[in-house]
């Protein structure tokens, strides 16, 4: 039997938490509501959640507030933010503290339900790597090194905690070293659709560079080929 996935939606807009709650029940989710990023936090820690649905601005504790607490706790599952604000500062901030997606109000429910669907199957994927752990699938660019088994990254011996989409990113480019993949095929080959909101691999990548790298704007790994995209060198 099929699995039943548990979406937590986080909204202080009664009227567009239920609308959303109906949308995704309709495709066969479960569904659990949150008025505050407070009230989602609890909900997390009672029940299991596969993705949340959680917007920014709210009374009581903000949706990037709530993200940082969730993220500090090594929750995992795809988190995809709301905002009726369309500033790239918003996005860059939510996608910074951990946030897998983005959707702008007012959004149609066939575009929300799309992105709901896209990152479950890439969980889905992530979570079956996670627990296969067969025989070792590790790969090593000089002092970086991906471990598809267990689904960990480290840079010279250090862990490196990425979250979900940075591990695909990085796992993507490891495995193919010196070839440059423009933003547009990173998004197609983990998204598995077609590239529609590229700029939050620009944000991810960034991430990364953080994580991986000694000096993030020297990197020594993950590097830009201006005007075509990103490739990890052989070394």
């Amino acid at each position: 039997m099929e699995q039943k996935y548990h979406v937590l939606v986080v909204e202080d807009d009664k009227e567009i938490r239920e609308g959303i709650e109906i949308y995704l029940r309709n495709q066969g989710y479960e569904v659990f509501q949150a008025a505050n990023g407070a009230e989602g936090l609890k909900i997390i820690e009672q029940e299991e959640i596969h993705l949340a649905i959680v917007d920014i601005m709210m009374p009581v504790m903000d949706g990037v507030t709530m993200l940082m607490k969730l993220r500090s706790k090594d929750y995992e599952f795809p988190v995809i933010m709301l905002s009726a604000k369309s500033e790239e500062v918003d996005k860059i901030m939510g996608l910074n503290m951990g946030a897998d997606d983005y959707v702008t109000k007012p959004f149609t429910p066939l575009e929300l339900l799309a992105r709901v669907n896209s990152q479950l199957r890439r969980y889905s994927k992530y979570l079956s790597v996670k627990e296969e752990g067969n025989q070792d699938h590790i790969y090593t660019i000089g002092g970086l090194e991906l471990n598809e088994d267990t689904v960990e990254v480290s840079v010279d011996g250090e862990p490196v905690k990425l979250t979900p989409m940075e591990f695909k990113i990085v796992q993507l480019l490891i495995k193919n070293p010196g070839r440059v993949f423009s933003a547009d095929e990173i998004y197609e080959r983990i998204w598995n659709e077609k590239a529609v909101n590229t700029d939050t691999i620009m944000v991810h990548v960034r991430n990364i560079r953080e994580k991986i790298e000694i000096d993030p704007k020297n990197p020594k790994y993950l590097k830009v080929v201006w005007g075509v995209g990103y490739k990890i060198d052989r070394q």
